[in-house]
């Protein structure tokens, strides 16, 4: 451990440009890189010493791989940092690239470590993939009677969590960066919705920016500031093994995710730690004491026997090995597994990283270097959707609910991430309107920014669960049976969870103009699908508007991007324009009816004309549905006929029976979000935080149709676009089929072209239509080159599933009605 004290004995500043609360390892890097883009006028204020919350019982692994490409981004310069960062600090951060073996003991396991091999490929990292001989001669000590395979990562390392936060402080400090320990923050200050300070227990500090890095108090900080931190902690274990023959300083990390553990060299022995299935939830996160430096919870053998007993069945000399110290370090975890990072939705210039759910080790660097980032762009530099704290609502913030789940949360580290898996602790939770309908129909439920959405139904008597694996699963066949009847007669979707929104004001019209790639200058009734961009020319959502007015647009968007929409938008509405926004999500449930006999449906309920003529694409009219009034919209997100009905929740239920039942002498039926994604898929249709990302613009993702550029309306991040566009895409997005029907796909598979590595698929799904797997994927040029269409179709590609590679054809058109007939006529 470094001795030396980076922090300052010199009075606390009543001003500073920068506050950072917390001198963990979290805080400590968002000062190091603010001094790195010459913000150097920052405060830390730690009220212990440094890394003596959580930070400093961290098991210091540094792994190198994450299921996105920016968030492997994001971890490999964390490991690219630290072994660079004494030597410029003067300090030691006990760093060292040792390398991970991770081993499988079921062929499911294996499945995985597959893709895993597969997606570095397409990372351009290096990964070998291992039998059970090849893993053992990297890990001698284990043995491997019960061991399928593994793979091989050589640049994971560890660190020495302690001496790390000391190193990235002292690199802030010489930089001016000022740092002060034992001084609590007992209020955060604002005016007009703009943080303006903080308060501590020895004086107020002035500052323009906030930043809350406070670890698991970053719940209790938030709320000082009005500003929602979802995460509670949990009890997290391991402990220390004396010395023993075959340990030495240069054993790689060692990962049994079916055994739960993780095994790291420390001083001869061993760190042997793990992650539970079910966790213990530790106190309320309102409650965590104070002071709380440097200390641990009670010892607990008993729930931490799963990973002993795991762990001596993989290392068997540990039968004969003394223990040093039992670790019981509380952790702060978050609902989706996900750590928090960006500016709060609440209120202006204040930041927040916290939640890092046991890998803020590997995060810090590049999560200190992104948020810094964002501080002084003011937006993010690359795609950070997934840890975007505005994708969590106030709703989140419910301590019982959090309590719940975070104990299903610390396993799924370690568990097999399934395709489709969804959360089972802490729900149903938000419900439509007709939730009790689809449950009666025998709906399976997933979950989608805390709406319960119908994923399939299954015959009544027969089980809705999932059985999950990476073949087809058991629920394929009921949906398959969803999308067909949706070809060929007419079915009704729940789709209540769209986020919804009013915009509303003399210069409504004038703000959209801005904000939105499309032109929204369009007449009262119709509706306009368009991209919204930020500075950098790429997406931070895509939405369909509609002029429901000469003042007022309703705006509609995914179920996830609810906070972070209303967040773009109402920093992006010009300065002095009339223009204010209204979230109307829970007011309003919508029904899809979809389908070449939906307008025979729809006509059964309505006076209203809905023909061709009278009602084309695109139309948005209010209608009659029985006894209701509804906004019915001409739209579709699979393909076919259809119509998105907007009903008042009041209504929801009398209009959901009255399509079921005038339906039956149509063949309805119900439907549900697999049906949607796998018609989607065939029809090209994009998806936000897929194919369209804040790494992504319209020219990659095929979009420019969407967007006003023959125009001379002027729009936020149309000079960027046009700049992509004349330099010519790096990446393009293409559709594409499988053309064996056996294969199942399901997203973040590596794509071939011509046998060499030059792609990823974003998203994949069953296409009965079509009769095997279809999807979108991105490919490139593996010398970065821009390419062409000509290059796209010049090449013959496959996709690699869990191993075996499988010939695919790809297009830059829909694979299914191409020409749009089934959706216009």
């Amino acid at each position: 451990m470094n001795s030396e004290r980076p922090a300052s004995s010199a009075p606390l500043p009543t001003r500073a440009q920068v506050v950072i609360i917390g001198g963990g390892i979290i805080g400590t890097s968002v000062a190091y890189h603010l001094t790195k883009l010459g913000w150097t006028d920052v405060v830390l204020l730690e009220q212990g010493q440094l890394s003596s919350g959580t930070t400093w019982h961290a098991a210091g692994l540094v792994g190198q791989i994450r299921a996105s490409e920016s968030g492997t981004r994001l971890v490999q310069y964390s490991g690219e940092l630290y072994s660079q960062l004494e030597s410029e600090s003067g300090l030691a951060t006990g760093y060292k690239q040792c390398g991970g073996v991770t081993v499988a003991r079921t062929e499911d396991r294996m499945t995985q470590l597959r893709r895993t091999a597969a997606t570095a490929v397409a990372f351009g990292m290096e990964c070998t993939l291992l039998n059970a001989e090849e893993a053992q001669e990297k890990y001698p000590i284990m043995q491997v009677e019960d061991i399928v395979g593994g793979i091989w990562l050589p640049g994971d390392g560890k660190a020495n969590p302690t001496d790390l936060t000391a190193s990235l402080a002292r690199g802030a400090k010489l930089a001016g960066a000022r740092i002060f320990e034992r001084i609590r923050v007992i209020g955060v200050t604002s005016d007009r919705g703009r943080v303006n300070g903080v308060k501590t227990d020895q004086g107020d500090i002035e500052a323009d920016v906030v930043v809350n890095c406070a670890g698991q108090w970053a719940k209790q900080v938030g709320a000082l500031a009005g500003v929602n931190v979802p995460l509670h902690s949990a009890e997290h274990f391991y402990i220390v093994t004396e010395p023993f023959a075959g340990v030495h300083t240069d054993l790689p990390i060692l990962r049994d995710p079916d055994g739960y553990t993780y095994f790291k060299e420390e001083v001869g022995g061993l760190v042997v730690g793990g992650f539970e299935p079910n966790a213990k939830p530790w106190v309320s996160p309102d409650s965590i004491p104070y002071p709380f430096e440097f200390a641990l919870l009670e010892e607990d053998w008993d729930h931490f026997s799963i990973l002993m007993d795991n762990a001596l069945l993989r290392i068997p000399a540990l039968n004969d090995t003394g223990v040093r110290k039992f670790y019981n370090g509380p952790e702060s975890f978050t609902p989706d597994n996900q750590f928090i990072l960006g500016e709060a939705p609440e209120l202006a210039n204040f930041f927040v990283g916290a939640g890092f759910n046991s890998v803020g080790i590997a995060s810090a660097g590049g999560a200190g270097r992104a948020l810094a980032e964002w501080i002084v762009g003011g937006e993010p530099s690359s795609d950070l959707t997934s840890v975007d704290i505005r994708r969590f609502a106030s709703f989140n913030g419910n301590v019982n609910w959090l309590h719940d789940r975070v104990s299903e949360i610390l396993g799924l580290h370690y568990e097999i991430p399934w395709p489709n898996r969804e959360m089972s602790t802490a729900r149903p939770f938000r419900r439509s309107p007709v939730h009790h309908i689809l449950e009666k129909r025998n709906a399976n439920f997933g979950s989608r920014m805390g709406w319960e959405r119908a994923n399939f139904f299954a015959p009544l008597g027969q089980s809705a669960d999932i059985e999950y694996s990476w073949g087809k699963q058991n629920w394929l066949q009921w949906s398959a049976i969803e999308q067909s009847n949706t070809r060929s007669a007419v079915t009704v979707f729940d789709q209540t969870s769209f986020s919804k929104y009013v915009l509303k004001g003399a210069d409504a019209e004038s703000a959209l103009q801005w904000i939105c790639t499309a032109d929204v200058a369009v007449e009262v009734g119709s509706s306009v699908y368009t991209g919204m961009l930020n500075s950098h020319g790429t997406y931070e959502s895509d939405v369909t508007v509609t002029r429901t007015s000469h003042d007022e647009y309703l705006i509609v968007s995914s179920a996830a991007t609810t906070e972070r929409d209303k967040d773009h938008i109402r920093k992006n509405v010009p300065p002095g324009l009339d223009a204010v926004l209204f979230d109307v999500t829970s007011s309003l449930a919508v029904f899809g009816v979809m389908g070449p006999r939906s307008r025979d449906l729809l006509a059964k309920l309505t006076r209203a004309d809905l023909s061709n003529e009278a009602f084309p694409f695109a139309t948005s009219r209010e209608i009659s549905i029985g006894y209701s009034t509804v906004r019915a919209t001409r739209i579709t997100y699979v393909g076919e006929l259809g119509w998105e009905l907007y009903v008042p929740a009041e209504f929801a239920v009398g209009v959901y029976e009255d399509l079921l039942t005038a339906g039956e002498d149509f063949g309805v039926a119900t439907g549900g979000y697999y049906a949607i994604e796998s018609m989607r898929l065939e029809k090209g249709y994009r998806a936000f935080g897929r194919e369209l990302t804040p790494d992504f613009s319209p020219v990659e993702a095929g979009l420019l149709f969407a967007c006003k550029l023959k125009t001379d309306i002027d729009f936020l991040g149309r000079e960027a676009l046009e700049k992509t566009r004349a330099e010519g895409p790096r990446r393009r997005l293409v559709s594409f089929v499988v053309d064996d029907p056996e294969p199942m796909l399901w997203g973040g598979e590596l794509v071939l072209r011509d046998g060499v590595p030059a792609g990823q698929v974003t998203s994949a799904a069953w296409g009965e239509t079509l009769g095997a797997c279809v999807g979108l994927a991105y490919v490139w040029e593996s010398g970065g080159e821009p390419i062409s269409p000509d290059w796209v179709r010049d090449g013959a590609y496959e996709v690699n599933v869990g191993g075996a590679s499988h010939s695919v054809t790809v297009s830059l058109k829909p694979l299914y009605d191409p020409t749009n007939g089934r959706i216009r006529s």
